[in-house]
């Protein structure tokens, strides 16, 4: 398969963080979405991109909680949405497009890790329907405003997707539900998203990217035990990291996806995976949990995800 996915020697890396890779850039006068801006990693992307000069959406399912959490960051708003209610994702496009506006990033931020068996909207499997479904219908819907100025669209991804392609036969997990491959198919879903909608969108000046951001404590952890972190390794009885250099922090973490949305470095290209602030290689092999699984960004398995997406949400703004 031919591909553009290889390293461009971008000069950052792991321990790079959101303000170095922004660095002589201003964003000022530019819009950005964030969805979950207020928590963990989108928190510090929200934050960067303001000193930057960006005046920010932040959509929260908890409007009260993130307006607090932004509190003290100038150009940022809060809107509410959920994203695994799909009239709530509705409602939120149709007031941002009301506003006349455009999008120059947009930051498909928001997500949920390994969570109990959990089923939304008409039986969906949480994880597949908050994590993809939801960022895949609010792109869809906010496409008027994301077209014109030939934004940028990020994918948060995870090194996750190693855990599961697309189960087509049972994306909802209706069978045998198993949180860790639900989530690996999830974030699968969406770098195929991201392949996809850089293919449909690249006429309009518009590309998208896929990422990692790194292995960050952070909210995203809820749904996890204390005792199944010590059992993975990640930290002791007390809490504390047992590793802290296998972490990157939030301004690290936040690093990717920033670079992946501003970076010129990126100009001509589209459609990739990146982590640590580069363009991922390809990694065909079981067991090695860097790079992209050639599954991941196969082109017709993103063309068959995207017509299964549009016709689970009814929303396909290149129908």
């Amino acid at each position: 398969m031919s591909t553009a996915q290889h390293k461009i020697g971008s000069g950052f890396g792991a321990r790079s963080t959101a303000d170095d890779v922004l660095q002589g850039i201003d964003l000022s006068g530019k819009l950005a979405i964030v969805t979950g801006g207020y928590s963990g990693l989108g928190l510090e992307t929200t934050r960067a991109l303001t000193e930057a000069g960006a005046h920010v959406v932040v959509p929260a399912r908890r409007p009260d909680v993130a307006r607090e959490a932004v509190a003290g960051i100038d150009g940022v708003e809060v809107d509410e949405l959920d994203l695994g209610d799909l009239d709530s994702v509705r409602a939120f496009a149709e007031r941002f497009l009301a506003s006349g506006r455009t999008i120059d990033f947009m930051i498909d931020n928001a997500g949920i890790m390994a969570c109990p068996e959990t089923r939304v909207g008409p039986g969906w499997e949480a994880q597949f329907a908050t994590n993809h479904l939801g960022h895949f219908a609010l792109v869809n819907r906010l496409w008027p405003a994301i077209a014109p100025g030939g934004a940028r669209v990020v994918s948060v991804s995870s090194t996750g997707h190693h855990n599961s392609g697309i189960r087509w036969d049972d994306v909802h997990w209706r069978d045998g539900y198993d949180k860790w491959g639900a989530y690996g198919q999830a974030k699968t879903a969406n770098v195929l998203f991201a392949v996809q909608l850089d293919r449909l969108g690249r006429d309009s000046g518009v590309r998208a990217f896929a990422l990692h951001p790194g292995g960050i404590l952070t909210p995203l952890q809820r749904h996890l035990p204390k005792e199944e972190m010590m059992e993975r390794g990640w930290i002791d009885e007390n809490g504390v990291p047992l590793n802290p250099d296998a972490f990157k922090s939030p301004a690290q973490g936040a690093a990717t996806q920033v670079w992946a949305a501003t970076s010129p470095q990126l100009a001509g290209l589209g459609g990739v995976y990146c982590e640590d602030c580069d363009v991922a290689e390809v990694t065909p092999v079981d067991g090695e949990r860097t790079g992209v699984r050639e599954y991941a960004i196969d082109p017709e398995q993103a063309a068959r995800l995207w017509a299964l997406s549009a016709e689970l949400t009814g929303v396909d703004a290149f129908a």
